[in-house]
């Protein structure tokens, strides 16, 4: 009987943590820097990935521009979330920007050809705010996720500038089949997009044009000119209660 040294989970959320911590955190860099790459050599080695240090030193290489990029991403969460109060409060408390960060280091290890590892580190922030966001998406500067929870973004979505998005969306497959697996399956969002909450876009096919708004609740399966405005309707009907019945 195969072993799959499914003990790695622990290593893996761990290292997760620790890394995003070194991240934003000069006092922590220094206290991680030995575990980090310790550690990950010791998970590409248990995974039996080859050129584990020649990665290891490309992956840190990338770190600066990651923090730079998510520096822009926390700028993006304050000038669009009214209930922030300052800059640190993203950075300390927000489960989309938390989200985010782990989708920029787990991406940068995906484009290295690392896959399992990533997918292990996205599964440990998804178990924390339940935001679902596979490492090989590519998700452009300034991105701003409002609450968050429940939201999932394909493989092969593609996601502008300055786009925000709200919870519950999804960015899916229209259909779901292994001989699907090379093939782009997820929408394409432009720039300046947004899409608010448990709006449903779906198909390699798809794309939002720029400057476009996707209102909440929305099932989508084709593609929406820039500059456009999709909403759903429905009838609601609000009437006063007599004696205490309502009618």
């Amino acid at each position: 009987m195969k072993s799959y040294n499914v003990c790695l989970k622990d290593t893996v959320n761990t290292f997760s943590k620790r890394l995003f911590y070194s991240l934003f955190d000069c006092e922590q860099d220094e206290i991680h820097s030995d575990y980090l790459e310790n550690t990950f050599l010791k998970i590409l080695a248990s995974l039996e990935i080859e050129d584990a240090q020649k990665i290891w030193n490309t992956f840190r290489a990338e770190l600066p521009e990651i923090r730079r990029k998510l520096d822009l991403d926390a700028i993006a969460f304050e000038k669009n979330d009214p209930a922030s109060h300052c800059l640190q409060e993203i950075y300390l408390a927000y489960p989309g920007f938390h989200a985010i960060s782990i989708y920029r280091l787990s991406h940068a290890l995906y484009r290295l050809g690392v896959y399992i590892l990533p997918r292990m580190m996205s599964e440990y922030i998804h178990g924390i705010t339940g935001i679902d966001i596979n490492p090989g998406a590519t998700i452009g500067e300034s991105f701003y996720i409002d609450h968050g929870t429940g939201i999932v973004i394909g493989e092969s979505a593609i996601i502008g500038e300055h786009v925000k998005i709200y919870q519950g969306v999804t960015l899916g497959g229209i259909q779901v089949s292994k001989n699907l697996a090379s093939t782009k399956r997820h929408p394409t969002i432009d720039d300046n997009v947004t899409i608010y909450a448990n709006a449903t876009i779906l198909g390699g096919d798809i794309v939002i044009g720029a400057n476009s708004i996707i209102g909440a609740n929305v099932w989508i399966t084709q593609s929406v000119p820039e500059d456009s405005v999709v909403t759903y309707q429905t009838e609601i009907k609000i009437r006063p209660k007599r004696n205490g019945i309502r009618k």
